[in-house]
């Protein structure tokens, strides 16, 4: 029988708690390692499931993977093997993102399709598409993107939409391309900068991070290096709304406050009191949240990765919200999960319409992905009684210590393992 966690209602969490690196930026960070021949090390990488399942995929395209606590060290061989193990690469999304720098480094990547989450589907024609503008060819092949390139040059590339994948393996791609590549309508969010820093302190030619339109310069060859990883802003905006629907009052270190900015003024409005500081933030709240709407779009845009946490507070607050989602088709899955708890919730399309309660119901609950299993527990604590949050492996690829430090803020929460009662 898989782990489970026993949440108890009623909680007002309180404390400090630090966030570790991004898990939306080392996989990716891990996977450009490949670009260079010899050891690149990453720093404030977090202790997820993740981690090691991309150091699993490394290791099978012939590279030497050695995690030491928060701190990754890749040693890239001069002949990588293009061809991405199936077993490895199934388990999780992230693991495409080994596409773009195999077509540069190897002319060929052959990346089975991967597994994940269950939040909608997400092609890879933009990925395939881009690659294509840079001169490679891609097809789908027995359940694997198969990408071949003989030399590739820049190319004036636009996104239909700013995915983060697309942007990502198209940079990756064209840091070792022939010429100069525009990215039109690219990605911003700050882990594409953060991949933008670690490609240029490898000898990368990049201008433009973070804004829509990114160019990139070919080089002939990239270095090794090494680089701190980001703070996981989903994970510290994942506390920050725990603060607001348990009424508590929690610190978080290790982010940088402008990369939540709209989701720290959705609490604001929702009448918690928000502090910024350089490194971090605090957030208190008193009372019962306000409702308050939400939209999530790309960066700079509300996260769809917070989701799950703006329905969390909604089915607690004074008044009713709506949600709408314009990222991922399937997110509202979670949404039958909260029906389970009490939430007074109606789901038209990409809306969803709650109607705040006081409290909610406990019960048995099951995660659908990382995010929606983070706001069941958080919803489990503003529920009457005790609720069981089933299939937490999700969790555990995205949210470091996620028991231990709800423990620290003073959540009576207990992981069961196996047929543990």
């Amino acid at each position: 029988m898989k782990d489970r966690f026993r949440v108890q209602g009623g909680a007002r969490l309180s404390g400090m708690v630090k966030v570790d690196g991004a898990k939306n930026s080392v996989l990716k960070l891990m996977a450009a390692a490949l670009l260079a021949e010899g050891t690149t090390t990453l720093n404030n990488c977090p202790g997820i499931l993740d981690v090691p399942l991309m150091q699993n995929v490394l290791r099978g395209l012939g590279c030497e993977v050695e995690i030491d606590g928060s701190t990754v060290r890749i040693t890239t061989p001069a002949v990588v093997s293009p061809n991405a193990d199936f077993d490895a690469v199934r388990q999780f999304r992230a693991s495409v993102a080994v596409l773009g720098p195999l077509t540069a480094r190897c002319g060929r990547a052959v990346v089975a399709l991967p597994g994940g989450d269950a939040i909608g589907s997400r092609p890879l024609d933009m990925h395939q598409s881009g690659l294509e503008k840079l001169g490679a060819t891609t097809k789908i092949l027995h359940g694997a993107v198969v990408a071949e390139a003989g030399t590739l040059r820049g190319a004036n590339i636009k996104l239909d939409f700013p995915s983060v994948g697309a942007t990502e393996n198209i940079l990756t791609a064209a840091v070792l391309a022939e010429g100069t590549t525009v990215l039109d309508n690219a990605a911003r969010e700050p882990e594409i900068i953060d991949l933008c820093e670690m490609l240029v302190s490898m000898g990368a030619r990049i201008d433009g991070a973070g804004t829509s339109t990114i160019t990139i310069t070919g080089v002939s060859e990239l270095h090794p290096t090494e680089h701190d990883v980001i703070g996981d802003r989903i994970v510290a905006g994942t506390w920050a709304y725990a603060a607001v629907m348990t009424q508590g009052d929690i610190t978080v270190g290790g982010i940088a406050p402008r990369h939540l900015h709209l989701a720290l003024q959705k609490l604001r409005m929702a009448g918690a009191d928000v502090e910024t500081y350089e490194n971090g933030f605090r957030v208190r709240m008193d009372r019962r949240p306000t409702a308050v709407d939400y939209q999530t779009l790309p960066f700079p845009g509300f996260p769809t990765d917070l989701q799950p946490m703006a329905i969390g507070i909604s089915a607690v607050a004074d008044g009713t919200s709506v949600i709408t989602e314009n990222v991922f088709e399937s997110r509202f899955r979670f949404v039958d999960e909260m029906l389970r708890l009490g939430a007074d919730a109606s789901v038209d399309g990409h809306h969803v319409v709650i109607r705040g309660l006081e409290r909610l119901s406990s019960t048995e609950v099951w995660s659908s992905d990382i995010r929606a299993g983070a706001g069941l527990v958080l919803a489990g604590l503003v529920s009457e009684g005790e609720t069981i949050v089933h299939d937490v492996y999700h969790i555990d690829r995205g949210y470091p210590r996620f028991v231990e430090n709800l423990q620290r803020l003073g959540a009576d929460v207990t992981r069961l393992v196996g047929t543990e009662q």
